[in-house]
């Protein structure tokens, strides 16, 4: 029992590891940062309707369901359009770290959709934040356009998951992904119409970029979704919060070992970036710790 556990645990961080590899590729395919999801998400969508073929899971889904997967898809799109602006505006370094601040938008985010009251320990570590984003933010002005890009993504991201937590409720992991991913794709394909940017010549890719793009569409797009909906069932939630807060950690080791002097940064950026990442981690142990009490307080009511 505690050799699966262990596996499972293992098989976590391998998809964490996958997620942050995707700032890497981001930087190294050559492409803008539209086309580049454009190109994500299309083939993504492609491999995740063999998969859902492969294993006959319904594409049933009610119509007032439609337009909510529509416009996810569109908030997703936009998302990793801005995430992948970051990264080639400035680095992978700034964009993970700023992109730390989802579990903060999403404190002020969820009480909205869930209807309960924002929290005063929540402002008090937003502020936090705020604090360890002035100090990277004194950096040089390229990095402030990376900073800026990736807290609309941040923002984006935080707004996906908490209308993600409601839909998945209803309907199987899989199937949203698959339709988000779908109306995402559509909606690219509308602009670069609109553009005029959607020709045969978006077509033109140097091999390196196919071989980059397949890598993120497949391993680190359709694979690390599924893997990580499967390892979620046998590992607690605090678990996979503490494991996925590693991402930015692991990207930026990633990105010295890649692109070496581009991404060392001065002292006042790694000051900042630890403020951001120990709040983030005590957000979660916080958080976590609420979760328990408040399971323990329902199995004593029940044995009233």
């Amino acid at each position: 029992m505690q050799g699966n556990k262990l596996k499972h645990y293992f098989h976590l961080h391998i998809i964490v590891f996958i997620w942050g590899f995707t700032a890497i590729l981001g930087k190294l395919i050559s492409v803008d940062a539209i086309p580049l999801v454009w190109y994500r998400m299309l083939l993504a969508s492609v491999f995740i309707f063999l998969f859902l073929k492969i294993n006959k899971t319904s594409f049933k889904i009610k119509k007032s369901s439609l337009f909510k997967f529509v416009i996810t898809g569109i908030i997703i799109a936009l998302h990793w359009v801005t995430f992948f602006m970051a990264i080639k505006v400035s680095n992978v370094s700034i964009a993970l770290v700023t992109m730390s601040t989802g579990a903060f938008f999403t404190s002020f985010i969820e009480p909205v959709f869930f209807k309960r009251r924002i929290k005063l320990i929540e402002i008090f570590l937003g502020l936090l934040v705020v604090v360890g984003l002035y100090i990277i933010f004194k950096l040089d002005a390229q990095y402030k356009m990376g900073i800026f890009y990736a807290l609309i993504s941040s923002f984006l991201s935080a707004l996906f998951s908490v209308l993600n937590g409601l839909f998945v409720k209803k309907h199987p992991a899989s199937t949203i992904s698959f339709y988000q991913l779908f109306f995402g794709v559509l909606f690219i394909s509308v602009f670069l119409l609109f553009q005029g940017s959607l020709t045969l010549d978006l077509l033109e890719l140097k091999a390196s970029d196919w071989i980059y793009l397949l890598i993120l569409s497949t391993v680190c797009t359709a694979y690390a979704f599924i893997a990580s909906v499967h390892v979620m069932k046998y590992l607690t939630p605090y678990t996979v919060m503490l494991t996925i807060n590693l991402e930015p950690v692991y990207a930026i080791i990633l990105a010295l070992i890649f692109f070496g002097e581009s991404e060392q940064m001065s002292s006042e950026f790694y000051f900042g970036s630890s403020i951001v990442l120990l709040v983030v981690l005590l957000n979660g142990i916080l958080k976590n710790r609420k979760g328990i009490q408040k399971k323990l307080q329902q199995v004593k009511q029940s044995k009233k």
